[in-house]
């Protein structure tokens, strides 16, 4: 498994050309939700409490510094996004691109050199293809990191809960 882990001050990173801008879009699907209508208003489950927890102290863990959290308006993206925030010190932001249906990660995250989105499959799927070319589908909990085009990161929910111990 390849990890991009930034080291030093924000923004810097142990490779690239000097004066590159890197754009690293940290991909996040919700955690676990309960059944239940209206979808949007759907809560996570314990199962997806921990999922969320679990993805922001895996990030913080390996290094990963963010500038932003940001958040499809559904309860269960930002139950998830909350729970992700709380160990990187980030107070997620709804963005409702976010909410269902194909979007622009790259447009969602211009105003930020390291971002993290939290939503919804298959549209994060789609939106790592369509960035990288790879045929992914992110399980509930699952994490994809980008950097310039290259799927740097890919992880389940269980390896993100080993990350944690």
């Amino acid at each position: 498994m390849r990890l991009l882990l930034k080291t030093g001050k924000r923004g810097s990173y142990p490779s690239g050309a000097a004066g590159t801008v890197r754009v690293v879009i940290w991909l996040l699907r919700h955690g676990d939700a309960a059944p239940g209508s209206p979808d949007a208003e759907r809560p996570l489950t314990s199962k997806g409490e921990r999922q969320g927890t679990n993805a922001g102290c895996a990030l913080a863990a390996l290094g990963v510094a963010l500038e932003a959290c940001l958040t499809s308006p559904k309860v269960r993206a930002v139950e998830t996004a909350r729970r992700a925030g709380e160990a990187l010190g980030l107070e997620p932001v709804t963005e409702p691109r976010l909410s269902g249906g194909p979007f622009d990660p790259k447009e969602v995250a211009a105003d930020w050199e390291d971002v993290l989105l939290v939503g919804h499959d298959p549209d994060f799927s789609t939106a790592v293809h369509d960035l990288t070319g790879a045929q992914v589908r992110l399980s509930k909990g699952g994490l994809a990191g980008v950097d310039r085009g290259e799927l740097r990161v890919l992880l389940g929910p269980s390896e993100l809960a080993a990350i944690v111990g």
